[in-house]
């Protein structure tokens, strides 16, 4: 099997994961491993694509990225909960920050992040030889439709935006990884006081 066609068939299953567990009913304990099996999913698929690149080693310009992109959505999410149909779509993803175990979503929240970056900025972007920041944005974002919420789609497409030209400006996945992670942790913290 070549690599674009595994790069395929872990894309095919991991949106069918994300779909499930987007379904799953907040607070409910299947969530947890629906997640992993979620992350391990992106992180296999990622490394049986071909080679995953580190790239530059920087830490303090990703998490600049990964804060300043926060603050964006934080001032988004002040205009967003004030549309009903919106509010509804966050308040769906916040639900499991407010129902779930606080270091157990911490902890899927991170991981998550990191196993996306590995596969979408990892072998999703390798299988585009032509256009891979556009084509790895729009993939990740039309995976994402799976989970049903406009709100996370709009999310996926401007991280995955941000984190596509990070992986071209440092060659590998550490710096859109470090940002996404760092983005997560504070969406994960800010969002449940906003909505």
């Amino acid at each position: 099997m070549s690599p674009a066609a595994r790069t395929t068939a872990f894309l095919v299953v991991g949106t069918v994961l994300l779909g499930v567990s987007f379904r799953i009913e907040p607070g409910s304990d299947w969530f947890y491993p629906s997640a992993l099996a979620l992350a391990a999913t992106w992180v296999v698929g990622a490394f049986a694509s071909g080679p995953v690149p580190l790239g530059e080693r920087a830490v303090v310009r990703p998490v600049l990225v990964g804060a300043a992109l926060t603050g964006v959505f934080v001032l988004g999410a002040l205009i967003v909960r004030e549309l009903p149909v919106l509010d509804d779509q966050v308040s769906a993803v916040t639900a499991y920050a407010d129902r779930g175990s606080g270091l157990l979503i911490v902890g899927v929240t991170l991981v998550t992040g990191a196993a996306e970056e590995l596969f979408f900025r990892g072998a999703v972007y390798a299988a585009m030889p032509q256009r891979p920041v556009l084509l790895s944005t729009l993939v990740y974002a039309l995976v994402t439709v799976a989970t049903l919420n406009v709100a996370l789609v709009f999310a996926a497409a401007l991280l995955g935006l941000v984190a596509g030209l990070l992986r071209q400006w440092s060659g590998g996945v550490l710096a859109p990884a470090i940002t996404h992670v760092t983005w997560s942790l504070g969406m994960l913290l800010a969002l449940p006081a906003l909505f």
